[in-house]
């Protein structure tokens, strides 16, 4: 039997498929067309949801309920505990600190001697001035002595006069007896008479005279009398300032602060110390300039010192602006709480008015008087806030009266949200 065997002398070759190439060629196309599907899709699905949301931490904001109902419209100011009655003691004269015998927080009488001075021209000007008031008591003396023995001179005269004049009115009364029976000769009545008018008149001179005297030597007497009372005068300064070398209290009360120390030289009017009277106090408040136009006098005052409240009244307000505030007096009523004492740092709160039946809120931050904002508004499902316009009307310490844009219930983010300013909704977590 015989077999046939077919042997390839030539070498073989792959023959391409052409199916295989026109489907891979779909499957391509295909893969091609759903990743662009997919991209519009997500483009589309991307382009509804708008931009991410930016998360906010809910405890870290703080979310206030509009409300609908009254509102007290108040100022808030900073300041501290004064004494009603302060006395500051200055030095009299130019002088040296010799010694300071009380130190400050110490209780004093009105006599209590704080510190010593010195200065040797007061002690010099004070012997020259009682050495001039002993010269001025000695120069009245004499001066008085002096003309009250001319005045005994002057009156002699006139006594003498009196007596001339009485003596010729008898010889002039029997005269005129004799004359009527023919005992003496005419002649010697009427030189009589003339006689005793002379005398007359001589009397009524030395009295003008003594009179004119008198009055001269009071008025030399009074001027005397002045001069001395000048220089008394002098002596009662110069031991005032002797005697303030020695710095008293002056009142009762404790010694708040010494303002030299031992040895300085003190110029006159410069102050030594200051004493206050603690048991009866006063809020000082600093109230900003801005708000100070609404304070008056009277209003209701509430102060915290920080260990209690104590309510007051405005009992003064000054007319100056000093460093961009205005300084409030408040009288305060009732006891204050324990640790209470001058320069206590307290706050207070200025009662201007009450508002009734407004819409109010927290105060937002940087919230103003009469003006607009823009607050996040937080969503029906509690989750986002959304951007709202708000008009604010008075504003208080704390809350503000909502003009427009809020209804009562709604709730409002009052922090700070300037991070978001450029986003109109925001995520809370």
């Amino acid at each position: 039997m015989t077999h046939w065997h077919t042997a390839c002398h030539t070498p073989c070759m792959d023959i391409a498929n052409p199916i295989y190439g026109i489907r891979r060629r779909r499957r391509l196309k295909l893969l091609g067309s759903g990743a662009a599907m997919a991209a519009v899709g997500l483009a589309a699905l991307v382009w509804r949801l708008g931009p991410a949301l930016p998360l906010a931490e809910r405890g870290s904001l703080w979310i206030d309920t509009v409300q609908q109902g009254d509102m007290l419209r108040e100022v808030r100011a900073t300041g501290s505990l004064a004494p009603r009655e302060i006395r500051w003691l200055a030095a009299a004269t130019p002088a040296q600190v010799e010694q300071i015998l009380v130190w400050p927080g110490t209780p004093v009488q009105p006599d209590t001697v704080l510190m010593q001075l010195s200065d040797p021209t007061v002690e010099d000007a004070l012997r020259n001035a009682q050495a001039q008031v002993a010269a001025a008591q000695a120069e009245v003396a004499a001066r008085r002595a002096e003309l009250e023995s001319q005045l005994l001179d002057q009156r002699s005269a006139l006594a003498q006069a009196q007596s001339d004049y009485a003596s010729a009115k008898i010889k002039a009364d029997t005269d005129a007896i004799a004359i009527e029976q023919h005992l003496i000769p005419r002649v010697q009545f009427e030189q009589g008479r003339i006689a005793l008018k002379q005398l007359q008149e001589r009397t009524r001179i030395e009295q003008q005279r003594v009179a004119a005297f008198v009055a001269s030597m009071r008025a030399q007497i009074e001027a005397k009398e002045a001069a001395l009372a000048q220089q008394r005068s002098n002596l009662q300064l110069r031991q005032r300032q002797a005697d303030a070398l020695q710095v008293k209290a002056g009142i009762a009360g404790v010694l708040q602060e010494v303002a030299v120390q031992e040895g300085a030289q003190v110029a006159a009017g410069a102050n030594l110390a200051r004493v206050a009277k603690p048991d009866v106090l006063i809020a000082r408040l600093l109230v900003p300039e801005v708000q100070a136009k609404d304070v008056a006098l009277g209003m209701p005052v509430s102060v915290d010192t920080h260990n209690g409240l104590v309510e007051g009244k405005v009992e003064r307000i000054d007319p100056a602006v000093r460093n961009g505030s205005v300084q409030v007096d408040v009288v305060l009523a009732g006891r204050l709480p324990p640790g209470a004492r001058p320069d206590l740092s307290v706050d207070g709160r200025i009662r201007i008015t009450e508002l009734h039946h407004v819409l109010s809120v927290g105060r937002p931050a940087l919230a103003k008087d009469d003006g607009d904002l823009s607050l996040f508004r937080l969503d029906p499902d509690g989750n986002t806030a959304t951007r709202v316009p708000v008009r604010i009307g008075v504003a208080s310490v704390d809350r503000v009266e909502v003009l427009r844009g809020l209804k009562a219930g709604d709730q409002l983010i009052l922090s700070d949200t300037s991070q978001w300013d450029k986003y109109d909704r925001i995520k809370l977590k």
